[in-house]
């Protein structure tokens, strides 16, 4: 079989960029792979926060640590310098590695698992900041409830294992284990309902009882498995919750800058061909929206489900 070489052309799929604008003060703001800015006018959850998108030469044969002009910039054009929530999804360089500095900059609370814990102890995040979650218990934000369910990283996971002890950037890639993974339920006082998937592993039956109208569906590496893996993927998380709109996420390529244009990872590492044709295909027998999200743009895919 031929090896496909490049990277997926990102206007095959200029149509699925169809996420509804955000008509109010609710609004989620992708800013790549699993990082979203939940915010309501009065306060704000971000997702992982990942920002500084290190090169794949330094990433794969240097140290990797937190650019911090890079996330002062995109924490600006965001309009956010105070959070009060930051939660990776795991504890991956390219979900949490700058998360402790964004709760430094903005004085967010730093929420996840030990392994998530020990980078903000590394960063020197104050105690006071740094929150180690039950799963399945709820915690209250402002006018958002969160919940972590525990979750497992899409096969296969590069740098298994937890953070055991503070990790004190410039280090190597794999310091960043991936630690306690989680599918986050966010829940709002508007009755808006959403699923955080950051990435597409899943534990079975783990998300039974929940229900979210909207599905933040990370699809990173999915374009590797088999068309069971991911129907059963789709099953344990988008049928799971009943969802009737999923967005997906973690298909960009974290190598490059967030100051250009987003592009899909290349072949060697991902096929979203793969992805979408598989996820078109269950999305239409379920009667689900299935849309691409807009970097930088506010949007609420809530605001049209009423209507339909």
């Amino acid at each position: 079989m031929r090896l496909k070489t490049g990277r997926p052309d990102l206007g095959s799929y200029a149509h699925r960029f169809d996420v509804p604008g955000a008509p109010g003060d609710f609004s989620v703001t992708f800013l790549g792979v699993a990082s979203l800015v939940f915010d309501d006018g009065r306060s704000a959850v971000l997702t992982d926060g990942f920002f500084s998108r290190p090169s794949l030469l330094k990433a794969g044969f240097g140290r990797v640590a937190p650019d911090s002009a890079r996330i002062s910039a995109a924490l600006t054009r965001l309009g956010h310098r105070r959070l009060d929530t930051v939660l990776p999804v795991h504890s991956h360089f390219d979900h949490a590695m700058d998360s402790a500095v964004v709760a430094l900059q903005t004085g967010a609370t730093l929420f996840g698992g030990e392994s998530t814990a020990n980078i903000g102890r590394g960063a020197g995040l104050p105690a006071e900041q740094i929150r180690v979650v039950t799963p399945g218990e709820p915690v209250t934000r402002g006018a958002f409830t969160l919940t972590w369910i525990e979750s497992r990283h899409c096969p296969p996971d590069r740098f298994p294992g937890v953070i055991t002890e503070p990790v004190v950037p410039p280090v190597r890639t794999p310091a960043y284990r991936c630690g306690e993974a989680w599918s986050v339920l966010v829940q709002h006082e508007s009755g808006r309902t959403g699923l955080v998937q950051g990435s597409a592993g899943y534990v079975p039956r783990a998300l039974d009882g929940y229900r979210a109208d909207v599905v933040y569906l990370g699809v990173g590496q999915l374009g590797l498995q088999t068309p069971s893996y991911i129907e059963s993927y789709w099953s344990q998380t988008v049928r799971a919750v009943g969802a009737r709109r999923v967005v997906l996420i973690h298909w960009d390529d974290f190598f490059r800058p967030l100051d250009r244009p987003l592009r899909a990872l290349p072949y060697a590492g991902d096929d979203l061909d793969v992805t979408m044709r598989e996820l078109d295909r269950l999305a239409r027998a379920d009667g689900v929206a299935l849309h691409l999200p807009t970097l930088w743009r506010r949007e609420d895919p809530w605001s049209a489900l009423a209507a339909e």
